[in-house]
């Protein structure tokens, strides 16, 4: 909205301001003058966003209700009070957000401020829930709420900080040691090398294979077999784009938080060596799976266990609680009926994958189910199995219903399992080779010695930078971070 003015993270414009952020905030070990400085650059990331005052009072009024919201439920915590909060603050992002069932008619007349609106909307609600359990016993104060909501680096897609570990932080004096300025750029330069050069090529191979597939006269000449590689293709680029993508983001703003003395959680630990669908996301946008845990599927869950008792049910429910919480997960990425989709497909594989482990383990009992679980053509088919879903799941993401549907047409039921089948097969003899590359590299370093392995990461970052600029060159502008449309 901002247009050539936004401080995107791909941006030269972002990499001086954070800069001079993590120097202005190593000035004084002083907390309130680290607030301020985290302040200013909030307001001159946001603003950067706009071009007008007016662009950002819906946002403005988004906050305010929030902010007050959470201070009245905190005065007079019950559940009524809570209830009625999470409806108004839900209902006005719906409004903001312009779902598509609302039609034009309910939209505001003039162009606003909505990135960042959705991670805002998380840390609001977890304010607000927290306040009805008494775990906010004193008042968060105005600087301290938008500089937890509305924090440059993690504004546009978290990762989701928890409330109390921001205010920890912001009291514990910074220092900023030579070995940790080194790690600091050592995970930015990395997180630049996957958003700049990996996602980048793999945006630009997407970009190339799905044009084949949802152009209808590129579409209608591919015979079917060469219709159904091609999407099948454009799922793996799009993966992948989508993983280095996201994954690079949040190397940056990490990096960029500990020379700002903020310690952001992680979010990802291995996406891809997960087992199955349910372990793929306790690894994947993991601040994102650990809030819809905490504040959607324990409470679900609680409530069914309290309604039905039967201990023959109870891990059925988890079944029920999965399904709900991954539809709305799916949802939230969106505001069209696409992201419907995309949550029924995220909702269906966490309930299967839980139906199961409930089957396989009565059929076989716990310690011969576990027995099978670590053998390793069950692991790397699990692997493949559950990338596999996971890629194709993704097709949501890019498409439209239209798209979708017509894709879905053409492929039947024959492409479809051609497409998985096939998908679960070459990831999991991508995966083994992985594996034994990334083990035979590990032994080297390890034989080499501690001098020769700070000299092969020095080596590797200055090769970083030059692989950054040099591939930056080539495509002219590295993709932007694709997590910040949702």
């Amino acid at each position: 909205m901002g247009g050539e003015r936004a401080l995107t993270l791909v941006s030269l414009g972002f990499v001086a301001f954070a800069l001079v952020v993590a120097l202005l905030s190593n000035a004084t070990p002083s907390p309130m003058w680290r607030s301020g400085v985290l302040l200013i650059a909030n307001c001159l990331f946001v603003g950067s966003y706009v071009t007008s005052a007016l662009q950002l009072l819906p946002f403005a009024a988004f906050l305010l209700l929030g902010f007050v919201v959470i201070e009245a439920v905190r005065r007079h915590p019950s559940s009524t009070a809570q209830w009625v909060g999470i409806a108004a603050i839900t209902l006005s992002f719906i409004f903001l957000k312009k779902y598509s069932f609302l039609g034009a008619s309910l939209a505001l007349p003039f162009p606003y401020l909505i990135i960042g609106l959705s991670y805002v909307l998380f840390r609001v609600l977890h304010l607000l829930i927290d306040a009805r359990q008494g775990e906010l016993r004193e008042p968060i104060g105005l600087l301290d709420f938008f500089n937890y909501t509305c924090n440059f680096l993690t504004f546009t897609a978290g990762p989701i900080q928890r409330f109390e570990d921001y205010r920890a932080q912001r009291q514990l004096p910074t220092a900023l040691e030579p070995p940790l300025v080194r790690e600091s750029f050592s995970r930015i330069a990395i997180g630049y090398v996957k958003v700049a050069v990996v996602s980048a090529i793999f945006n630009n191979l997407f970009a190339s294979v799905s044009s084949r597939v949802l152009a209808p006269e590129l579409a209608r000449s591919l015979s079917n077999p060469a219709f159904v590689f091609a999407f099948a293709a454009a799922a793996v680029c799009y993966t992948v784009y989508l993983y280095y993508n996201f994954s690079g983001y949040v190397d940056i703003v990490i990096g960029v938080g500990w020379l700002c003395g903020q310690r952001l959680p992680e979010n990802f630990n291995r996406p891809f060596s997960a087992r199955n669908f349910l372990d793929f996301w306790s690894r994947w946008h993991m601040t994102l799976s650990d809030w819809f845990k905490t504040y959607l599927f324990n409470p679900l869950f609680k409530v069914l266990a309290a309604r039905f008792q039967r201990p023959s049910v109870a891990p059925y429910l988890g079944v029920v609680a999965f399904f709900v919480t991954f539809l709305v997960m799916g949802v939230w990425h969106g505001t069209t009926s696409v992201f419907v989709v995309y949550g029924v497909v995220l909702g269906a594989g966490a309930s299967l994958n839980k139906l199961w482990q409930v089957f396989i383990q009565k059929r076989l009992g716990k310690k011969a189910y576990k027995a099978l679980s670590e053998r390793p053509a069950a692991i790397y088919l699990s692997r493949g199995l559950t990338s596999a879903y996971f890629a194709l799941a993704l097709t949501c993401l890019w498409v439209n219903l239209a798209e979708l549907q017509a894709l879905v047409h053409r492929l039947g039921i024959v492409g479809l399992v051609a497409c998985y089948a096939g998908l679960t097969a070459v990831t999991a003899c991508a995966f083994v080779a992985w594996d034994r590359l990334s083990a035979l590299l590990a032994r080297r370093t390890t034989e080499g010695g501690a001098q020769r392995s700070t000299l092969a990461r020095d080596f590797a970052l200055a090769a970083q930078v030059l692989l950054i600029f040099a591939v930056s060159s080539f495509f002219h502008k590295a993709p932007e971070f694709v997590y910040r449309a949702f």
